[in-house]
């Protein structure tokens, strides 16, 4: 028998195995209980394809998650993951009211939902998050996705997505803030430049530390902290040495999701040495904390108050070096979009 209250199916390829768990996607998780909390009777099911690593059913703040545990599996294991959600979402068709299915990034998640809202008569959206938007993801030729059904969450992913696929999505649909998230004020801006995210060569935090380098010959006791774990990590560590940086640099792992956002409302200036960024959860999140920005990625075509685009590394070490020479540089909070009318906009368009 199908209910009549309605019902949200969101596809991921991951989500956070319990409520502690807020290193796991943090934006998704902000914007899953943004649609609760504005949305009250609306059901949420969520369909987890790789992570966590078991299968099972649980509860994540009352909403019901469903875990495949399929972890980066070959073809053949692949196939079949995909014929158990596929299975999973016939069974919730018979017993719920759905109104309508979210696949995270363009790549199985969405070929799943995209042919089961097909076959089905199910409406079905895409969030386009980053790499999905690049020439590499095989994905979109067997997708096969109409604009209409997809959201960009930047202007940049949205001219990318044209560019490789050849197809323009309808929607831009950024990133939110939850201003709950951020406790206390008033912190003392005691670190001079921060980087939080994973070490990894795309992320480039090698430029990082070759920044702090020429930046400390005009502020010889500069602090700075980057955080994250990945494979760069014995890299910059050797680097951070080589040009005795050790006194400058504090390199630590990857750390709660909070303890994150404190360090943001510390830091002067938030340091994004990413080559490619869909928009960047923690850019966003750095300048509610009251931290400047500096990046080369310009995700939005409008301009963010207090996020500083540069072109090259050069003009990078410049901007770094005339914020930190700023003696009336302010530190208010800047709030791009608000998770509350993300939520808003996503929900008008299952409407």
């Amino acid at each position: 028998m199908t209910e009549s209250k309605q019902t949200l199916i969101v596809l991921s390829p991951g989500f956070p195995e319990n409520e502690s768990d807020n290193t796991c996607l943090p934006f998704l998780q902000s914007h899953i209980l943004a649609i609760k909390e504005n949305f009250p009777s609306l059901e949420v099911i969520i369909l987890t394809f790789q992570y966590p690593f078991f299968k099972g059913i649980y509860q994540w703040h009352d909403n019901e998650v469903i875990s495949f545990g399929g972890r980066e599996h070959g073809k053949i294991k692949r196939i079949l993951l995909w014929k158990d959600v596929w299975k999973e979402l016939r069974n919730l068709r018979r017993r719920k009211n759905i109104l309508g299915i979210f696949s995270l990034w363009c790549t199985e998640c969405a070929l799943i939902g995209h042919y089961f809202g097909k076959r089905y008569k199910i409406k079905h959206l895409t969030w386009i998050c980053g790499q999905d938007a690049k020439k590499a993801n095989k994905y979109v030729k067997f997708i096969r996705p109409d604009g209409n059904e997809l959201i960009a969450m930047s202007d940049f992913l949205k001219r990318e997505f044209y560019k490789n696929h050849g197809i323009r999505p309808a929607h831009i649909m950024p990133l939110g803030i939850d201003p709950s998230q951020f406790t206390g004020s008033n912190f003392k801006r005691d670190i001079d430049v921060l980087g939080v995210g994973s070490l990894i060569p795309l992320k480039q935090y090698d430029i990082f530390v070759n920044t702090v380098h020429k930046l400390k010959a005009g502020f010889p006791g500069i602090k700075t902290i980057i955080c994250g774990k990945g494979p760069e990590k014995g890299r910059l560590l050797s680097l951070i040495e080589a040009l005795h940086l050790q006194n400058n640099i504090t390199l630590r792992d990857e750390i709660p999701h909070q303890e994150a956002l404190r360090l943001m409302q510390q830091a002067k200036i938030f340091l994004h040495t990413s080559n490619y960024e869909g928009l960047g959860t923690v850019c966003i999140e750095a300048l509610y904390a009251g931290a400047h920005v500096v990046s080369f990625t310009k995700p939005m075509d409008t301009e963010i108050f207090h996020w500083h685009h540069v072109n090259n590394e050069d003009g990078m070490v410049k901007k770094v070096e005339i914020l930190l020479g700023d003696t009336t540089i302010t530190h208010e909070s800047v709030m791009p979009y608000s998770t509350a009318d993300i939520a808003k906009q996503m929900m008008a368009l299952f409407s």
